[in-house]
Formats: structure tokens, C-alpha cells, sequence
């Protein structure tokens, strides 16, 4: 991870202390704020390659400061608290961090999660691209251009964030077909994968938020397993 920059934000000066220290071995450059309003500034004039956001800072919160970077920025984040409830981990999912850490935690974990991140985050191969170009997506109402990276839903193109259209797509490939959460989360974001299995959750509620204007349901429910895609009148292109 040579030359790899990464901005923590943390009021704990421990904490800031022990990352850095494992950060100089891995050859990370840090970038280190106090709270939440220096990291929103810092993030927008440093550009780092990642992002690490305490929960509990002065100023402005963690939660409040992934809000800010979201709306420019489509860095890594990861939410770091002492704060283990479901509650807040879906929380911070929702306001669009890739990732939660509970402290205490190890640096090596930080570490790994990081580049766990960045291979999620590897262009695909040639190949990849190809056999995407390859067909469209079409359904009523429900265009997929899998070339483009692009959704439009009656008319109008809707705007997805990389994991939520990758999922959409898994999904839509194989209508009809149900999915456990543990299947969409080794299929989409891989088996090294460390967050939260309610990722899934977070993931299908903005899809389903995105694709509101279709008059129908495409993204299903199935209690007790996991969920498909079905729409009537399915088409191909």
C-alpha cells in the first residue's frame, strides 16, 4: 500500500497515535483530523484514497461528516466507534460508509479492511467489460445498460452507487431466482468481505428507492431467505 493516503479523524489522541504508528509500517501516508468538520474540509482538499471516521467527534459527528463527504465524494469510508448496536451500524451504512469498525480494534484489522476495500474497488478485466457490453438489460419500464453503467427507470436515468447497481444487475440476470443474503454478499462485494450481513438490506432499500417511480415491485422479498428479482412481463434485448 505504498503511496496510499488515508484520512482518519478521531478526537482521540491514542487512537491516533497506535494508526499512525502501524499506518508508518505499512507505508500508509495519514492524514489526521480532529473532528468532524476538519475531516469534511480535509477530505475535500487532500483527496485521500480512504477515509476513516470515528462516530463520537466534537463539532461535527461522524455520521454527520460521512453526509458532507458523500454528497462530492465517492471515497471508502469506513465508521470506526466504540458503538456495537445493529442500530448504528446500519446507520452509518445507510449515510453511504462502505464500512464499520467497534472499538477496541487492531490496526492490522483496519488495515486489511482497507485493502479489502480496494480489491472490491479493482477495474474489471477486458474480458469483464466485454461480456458485459455483450447484451442490455430490458424490462417494462426498466433499462439496464450494463456497458454504460447506467439505469433508467420510466424514462429517466437514476443515479447508482457501484455496489447497488452491481447487485442490481446479480439480480436482474436471473429473474425469478432467490438469493440468500450470504450469496449476494460472497457474489457482490466477495468472500473477504468484513462488514455487516444487514449490508445486504441497507443495498436492496436504496435500490428499491431509486426504482420507486416504476409501477411495479421488482426487488422481492423472500422471508426467512434472502430475495429475487421478478417483474411481469420480462423481456430481453
Amino acid at each position: 500500500m505504498n503511496g496510499t493516503k488515508v484520512l482518519v479523524a478521531d478526537d482521540d489522541t491514542n487512537v491516533l497515535e497506535i494508526i499512525r504508528l502501524y499506518f508508518s509500517q505499512q507505508q500508509i501516508d495519514l492524514i489526521e483530523a480532529h473532528d468532524g468538520s476538519e475531516a469534511v474540509a480535509l477530505a475535500e482538499r487532500e483527496k485521500p484514497d480512504a477515509i476513516i471516521l470515528d462516530v463520537m467527534m466534537p463539532k461535527m459527528d461522524g455520521y454527520q461528516a460521512c453526509r458532507e463527504i458523500r454528497k462530492t465524494m465517492d471515497t471508502p469510508i469506513i465508521m470506526l466507534s466504540a458503538k456495537g448496536e445493529e442500530f448504528d451500524r446500519v446507520l452509518g451504512l445507510e449515510l453511504g460508509a462502505d464500512d464499520y469498525v467497534t472499538k477496541p480494534f487492531s490496526p492490522r484489522e483496519l488495515v486489511a479492511r482497507i485493502k479489502a476495500i480496494f480489491r472490491r474497488m479493482q477495474p474489471r478485466t477486458n474480458e469483464e467489460k466485454e461480456a458485459e457490453s455483450a447484451n442490455v438489460l430490458q424490462f417494462q419500464d426498466l433499462h439496464i445498460d450494463l456497458q454504460g453503467r447506467q439505469v433508467t427507470v420510466s424514462g429517466e436515468k437514476v443515479a447508482f452507487r457501484p455496489k447497488e447497481f452491481d447487485l442490481l444487475v446479480f439480480l436482474a440476470r436471473s429473474p425469478g431466482s432467490v438469493f440468500t443474503r450470504e450469496q449476494l454478499l460472497e457474489r457482490i462485494w466477495g468472500y473477504d468481505f468484513f462488514g455487516d450481513i444487514r449490508t445486504v438490506d441497507v443495498h436492496v432499500k436504496k435500490i428499491r428507492q431509486h426504482l420507486a417511480k416504476l409501477p411495479y415491485e421488482c426487488i422481492h422479498t423472500v422471508w426467512g431467505v434472502g430475495y429475487k428479482f421478478e417483474v411481469e412481463a420480462l423481456c430481453s434485448a
